[in-house]
């Protein structure tokens, strides 16, 4: 093949990421032969200038190495060859990066020397400044297809060359990673957006294009611009419509509730349903329903994707149920959560003293997009009072802890909205543990299935079988990036142990290592209070800020708690509410699951022996 014919070929596989990254096309040529070739030849234009701080000690936002021009041509933004390829001296993900730093020979001091700190220290000094600092000089980039693991985001840090471009709000050039996918391998791209002459500095922004807020961006450059924010006023306000709709794709609402449905009877007293999901197909025995095939045929519809079409469902088929209610999000995805459950902290919204937000079962969370200022401004508050500051951070709507980090540097934290929505909630820090033999004590969650039978009145139950999770390691408040340490869910890896503690066994155990709060009495009362209040919230507004009635609908959702010590209580502290949960564990612990579970949804089954009644007298 030609020269023509191979660049066409480069650009058909590489045009929609030069263009997704704002390449100029005058670049595009230069760059496939500098890539063809592996050109890296940014030491003819540029020169690697350290800083000498005259024996003062320097402030770690302080740079310890610049780039510069010194070409005596310049450098100018309408010549083709003004492309430069930055190689990375180190890609990681952050749970091995701890690993990385130990065991790749000459990555510890390389990072040390790049970041300027003395390669004579100790190695556990060295590491812990890296692991602290890097966040100061880390890229990021995902991939756009294959596994949701695969599209995780991976970190990187650029080279000496890359990592001396320091921060300008008026840059003179911009860097872009970039996939060479016949290699399979991340470069960065360095080019000007405007001429730079002889001996100027080149810079970059290195916050482009997160915000067009002047405010969220003096805090999202906290790492390397100092600021303060601890005027500002860390109180959230409930955000308008707008907010509950913003990239959720509208669903309708039946016109009329009807306030009975009468099922389809051809004949056959079963109910008739359709179900995605592998475990009902194979667990629903009761003879009470069938499963069918075509949906056609179905009272009830089962589905794992989101459903939308309420009003059409009550046009099309008034009498089928689906199990699913209508922006039922505003429970499962993790912002929409928090500021539906503030509505329960009353008339105070914090302690004074302690900082402390209400309700107390709800985790102070913000949201690292619409809330930063108030999070910084919230941060910067502990800081001063000298009060514990760890904090979670989670995408929005992701579980399983992917792309979820622990940390209590807020530069950390700042940099994590580079990679997609997220949001902060304060880290349990003194949670109650479980003593396990052969490990000692360690974290643990609760999960608890929650049916919501109606919204108008609210009518909700807990399946009294509740499920544990474990961690595999002994829990301290450190070694934030151990994820058997500090996680609970294990089942997602062939790999790694899973414990397998059934409630009754736990409910024994649990009154051995806590005789003096005892579950029945003190802890799970408290669990069902709060499950109620979080329902009352969920409903207590309009659509699209609360969950819509509709009569054909019921749902299953997971809740997922932990207990915090708070002073001398244990108080249950609400995680997340999952929608289409995983189900096998319950399956394969007690068989009738699912048979519970529809005869209480659908045949108004509410045998106290097996739900808790969460509305019992509320209505």
């Amino acid at each position: 093949m030609d020269g023509i014919g191979l660049y066409n070929t480069f650009l058909q596989a590489h045009q929609p990421q030069l263009e997704s990254s704002g390449v100029p096309r005058i670049f595009w040529e230069t760059l496939f032969k500098k890539l063809q070739y592996q050109t890296f030849d940014s030491g003819l234009t540029f020169q690697l200038i350290q800083i000498d701080y005259d024996g003062a000690s320097r402030d770690p936002k302080d740079p310890v190495w610049k780039l510069f021009v010194s070409s005596e041509k310049g450098v100018s933004a309408q010549n083709s060859n003004n492309i430069y390829l930055i190689d990375h001296a180190w890609t990681y993900d952050t749970a091995n990066a701890r690993q990385n730093l130990s065991n790749i020979p000459g990555l510890l001091d390389r990072m040390c020397t790049l970041m300027g700190f003395d390669i004579q220290s100790e190695e556990n000094e060295k590491i812990e400044y890296v692991m602290n600092e890097m966040w100061r000089y880390n890229q990021s980039f995902s991939l756009s297809s294959g596994s949701i693991e695969d599209r995780m985001p991976i970190w990187y840090i650029m080279d000496e060359v890359g990592s001396a471009i320091n921060h300008s709000n008026d840059p003179n050039f911009r860097t872009v990673p970039f996939l060479y996918l016949p290699e399979g391998v991340t470069y960065t791209l360095m080019f000007p957006i405007r001429d730079a002459d002889y001996e100027d500095e080149v810079t970059r922004d290195f916050v482009e294009g997160q915000t067009n807020s002047k405010q969220n961006r003096r805090a999202l450059l906290l790492p390397w611009v100092d600021a303060s924010f601890f005027k500002e006023s860390f109180l959230q306000t409930e955000p308008d419509d707008d907010y509950f709709l913003a990239g959720h794709v509208r669903e309708t609402i039946p016109e009329e509730i009807n306030s009975e449905i009468i099922l389809r009877n051809d004949g056959n007293t079963k109910l008739k349903v359709f179900s995605h999901y592998t475990y009902v197909n194979d667990y629903l025995t009761d003879p009470a329903f069938e499963i069918v095939n075509n949906e056609e045929d179905a009272d009830i519809l089962w589905y794992t994707s989101h459903f939308k079409e309420y009003k059409e469902l009550s046009i099309r088929s008034p009498h089928v149920f689906v199990n699913q209610f209508p922006f039922e999000n505003v429970l499962t995805i993790k912002d929409l959560l928090s500021i539906v459950c503030r509505r329960k902290a009353g008339e105070k919204p914090y302690d004074p003293d302690t900082l402390e937000t209400y309700p107390r079962w709800l985790p102070t969370t913000y949201n690292l997009h619409t809330e930063l200022v108030q999070f910084v401004a919230y941060f910067e508050q502990r800081e001063s009072m000298d009060l514990e500051n760890h904090w979670i951070c989670k995408p929005w709507n992701l579980a399983r802890g992917l792309d979820t980090h622990v940390t209590k540097n807020l530069f950390h934290i700042l940099r994590l909205p580079s990679t997609g929505p997220k949001i902060a909630q304060k880290y349990i820090a003194a949670p109650v543990l479980y003593d396990r033999p052969e490990i000692g004590k360690v974290k643990f969650d609760v999960r608890y299935v929650v049916l919501l039978k109606s919204v108008k009145p609210l009518k909700a139950f807990a399946y009294k079988n509740f499920f544990l999770r474990f961690a595999n390691k002994e829990f301290a408040l450190n070694n934030f990036d151990v994820y058997e340490q500090h996680f609970t869910v294990m089942n997602y890896s062939e790999d790694i142990p899973l414990c397998h503690v059934k409630c009754a066994d736990f409910i024994s155990e649990w009154g051995r290592q806590y005789p003096d709060f005892s579950w029945s009495d003190q802890i799970e009362p408290k669990i069902l209070h709060m499950f109620r209040e979080v329902f009352e919230a969920a409903v207590a507004k309009k659509p699209p800020k609360g969950i819509a009635e509709s009569s054909q609908s019921r749902a299953v959702y997971a809740v997922d708690l932990m207990l915090e010590w708070k002073k001398e209580e244990m108080q249950p502290i609400l995680l997340e509410v999952n929608f289409s949960p995983d189900c096998k564990r319950a399956c394969e612990y007690y068989p009738n699951f699912y048979n519970d579970i529809f005869k209480c949804l659908f045949l108004d089954d509410d045998n106290p022996e097996t739900f808790h009644d969460l509305c019992s007298g509320c209505n």
